[in-house]
């Protein structure tokens, strides 16, 4: 019989370093889409907030102590951290933990490099701390987050990893070099 042996989306492919840029894997935290029942809003709402979040409008994330919820379509979100047991019932609710590459690009150059692969405005007096979008980086469908002044938390689908540190890194070389020259 076959061992399987669990491995993180980013084994072996970060940290990647270039120009004061970070690019790390973010800690495994379970990921759940929550979408909720017709009638239920408001019910939902108050299950959150004894989860110490609350239900983020579009384009917005809430944030708590081990949690954060963060928009994801209409009338849908990702519950990042707690276990989702408080919202059955109000809501339809699917483990995608296995299934996106989670990972933060931090530093000066993060919004530049990021320029080069999302068609986002994200400067910090656009796209504010806590702010979200769907978007893609480059060819890939991208879940971003702006989770401090130079720093965003990026999801993508896990069979797409490799890909997105490949071109994350790329584009952070470039803003590096650029920067070097002046």
């Amino acid at each position: 019989m076959a061992s399987l042996i669990e491995i993180s989306p980013c084994d072996g492919l970060l940290p990647k370093i270039a120009g004061g840029m970070v690019l790390s894997e973010l800690p495994f935290a379970r990921v759940t889409s929550v979408a909720p029942f017709k009638g239920k809003t408001r019910a939902l709402g108050a299950a959150l907030k004894g989860m110490g979040l609350g239900w983020p409008g579009p384009g917005q994330s809430r944030q708590g102590k081990d949690a954060a919820i963060l928009w994801s379509g209409m009338d849908q979100a990702f519950l990042i951290g707690p276990d989702p047991a408080p919202l059955q019932g109000l809501a339809a609710l699917t483990d995608q933990s296995d299934g996106w590459a989670r990972m933060r690009l931090k530093g000066p150059g993060a919004e530049a490099a990021l320029a080069r692969l999302v068609p986002l405005d994200l400067r910090a007096d656009v796209f504010a701390e806590g702010q979200v979008a769907r978007s893609g980086l480059n060819h890939m469908m991208l879940h971003i987050c702006r989770s401090g002044p130079d720093a965003f938390d990026l999801m993508v689908f896990r069979s797409m990893a490799g890909s997105a540190v490949h071109e994350l890194h790329q584009a952070m070389e470039a803003v590096a070099a650029r920067t070097m020259i002046g």
